[in-house]
């Protein structure tokens, strides 16, 4: 489980980074933008590492403070999520 967990850790960071770099090209051209629920779903589901890349690499989302607030919150309901799975269930913490 804990090795699933990493590689899903892996795959939506990098999801999200690449999210978070399309809609700054996005914002820059005045194009279509990535609705910031999107951005808020996907690090709840555990591509918060990869928007807090994506925040620094592209400076992006980094002083609208209505937007922060929320982001945060996602990170404490992610790891939450991931408490909550390991309580269902133990034996998800031990590596055979």
């Amino acid at each position: 489980m804990l090795v699933w967990l990493g590689y899903s850790y892996v795959v939506l960071s990098i999801i999200t980074l690449l999210v978070y770099g399309k809609d700054k090209w996005a914002a820059k051209r005045q194009a279509w933008r990535t609705p910031e629920r999107t951005l808020h779903l996907l690090a709840l589901l555990g591509g918060w590492p990869g928007a807090l890349l994506g925040q620094k690499l592209f400076s992006h989302k980094i002083s609208k403070i209505s937007f922060k607030r929320i982001f945060w919150l996602t990170i404490v309901g992610n790891l939450f999520i991931v408490l909550g799975i390991f309580q269902i269930d133990p034996s998800y913490v031990v590596i055979n």
